[in-house]
C-alpha cells in the first residue's frame, strides 16, 4: 500500500538522482546530461512530439481551422509525458524494485508489470501482459497504416507495397528476438532520423504556422469562433491547399 510518505521519498528520489551534486558532476553517466538525455529519449518515443508521425492523423480531423487540432495535439503529448509517464515513473519508484545497480533487475514494460504486481497483486500480471501487448499491436498497425499511405502517395506500385509488407514484417520478428538494450538502440537511431527530417520540414512550414497561429490569436481576441480562410491571407498562396481552406471550399464541405 503507498502512502503519503513513500510519495515524498519518490519525489526526493527523482530530484536527487537528476539534479543531486555526485550525479551532476562525479557520476559515470554524465548526471544532469545524462538524465536529460535519457528523458528525452523515453519521452520521445512515448509522445513522439516532433518526429512527424502523430500528423498523419491529425491531418484527417474536421476542424474549422488549424490551430485548434495544433493545440489538441499539444495536449496530448502533455498528458502523456506528464501524467502518463510520470504515473508510471511513481509507480515503479513507489514499488521498492527499480534499483539501478542490479544489472539483474528487470527493465523495461517487465519493470512496470512488476512493480504493479507489487502493489496490487500477482492477478494484475496477466491484466498487464494483455494491455501491454494491446499497446504494441495497436502501435504497430498504426504506424504501419501511416508508413502505407505515405508510400501509397509517393508511388502506385504494387511491388514496392508488397516489399514494403516484407520488411515491415521481417523487422516486427527481429525485434521480437533482439535484446531489449539492442531494440531501444536501433529505435532511438530510428527516431533521430525521423525528427531532424521533420524538423527541416517544421523549418520550411514555419510561416505558415506563424501566419494561421497569428489568425487564430486574432479572431479570440475578437470574441469570434475562429475560422481559418486561406482567401483572406494572400502570402499563402501556393502554401497551403485551397481545396480545403478557401471560402469555396468550406461552402461546398461545410465542418
Amino acid at each position: 500500500m503507498v502512502n503519503s510518505d513513500m510519495i515524498g521519498e519518490v519525489f526526493s528520489s527523482i530530484f536527487t538522482a537528476a539534479f543531486g551534486p555526485t550525479e551532476a558532476f562525479a557520476g559515470t553517466t554524465a548526471g544532469i546530461v545524462a538524465a536529460m538525455m535519457n528523458g528525452a529519449k523515453r519521452g520521445l518515443f512515448s509522445n513522439e512530439a516532433g518526429m512527424g508521425s502523430a500528423p498523419n492523423a491529425a491531418a484527417t480531423a474536421s476542424v474549422t481551422h488549424p490551430v485548434r487540432q495544433g493545440l489538441i495535439q499539444s495536449l496530448g503529448v502533455f498528458v502523456d509525458t506528464m501524467i502518463v509517464c510520470s504515473s508510471t515513473a511513481f509507480i515503479v519508484l513507489a514499488s521498492g524494485l527499480y534499483n539501478p545497480s542490479n544489472d539483474d533487475s528487470s527493465v523495461g514494460a517487465t519493470l512496470t508489470q512488476d512493480s504493479v504486481a507489487a502493489s496490487l497483486g500477482d492477478w494484475t500480471i496477466p491484466v498487464m501482459t494483455f494491455l501491454i501487448f494491446v499497446f504494441a499491436f495497436s502501435s504497430l498497425l498504426g504506424n504501419y497504416s501511416y508508413a502505407e499511405v505515405n508510400l501509397q502517395l509517393l508511388t502506385d506500385s504494387t511491388l514496392a507495397l508488397t516489399i514494403f509488407r516484407w520488411v515491415v514484417i521481417v523487422f516486427a520478428f527481429i525485434g521480437g528476438i533482439l535484446s531489449l538494450q539492442t531494440v531501444w538502440d536501433l529505435a532511438d537511431v530510428a527516431m533521430a532520423c525521423m525528427a531532424l527530417v521533420n524538423l527541416v520540414a517544421i523549418l520550411l512550414l514555419s510561416k505558415v504556422a506563424f501566419v494561421v497561429l497569428a489568425d487564430f490569436e486574432k479572431q479570440r481576441r475578437e470574441g469570434k469562433e475562429p475560422v481559418f480562410v486561406l482567401d483572406d491571407h494572400p502570402e499563402l498562396e501556393g502554401r497551403v491547399d485551397p481545396d480545403v481552406w478557401s471560402r469555396a471550399a468550406q461552402a461546398k464541405n461545410p465542418t
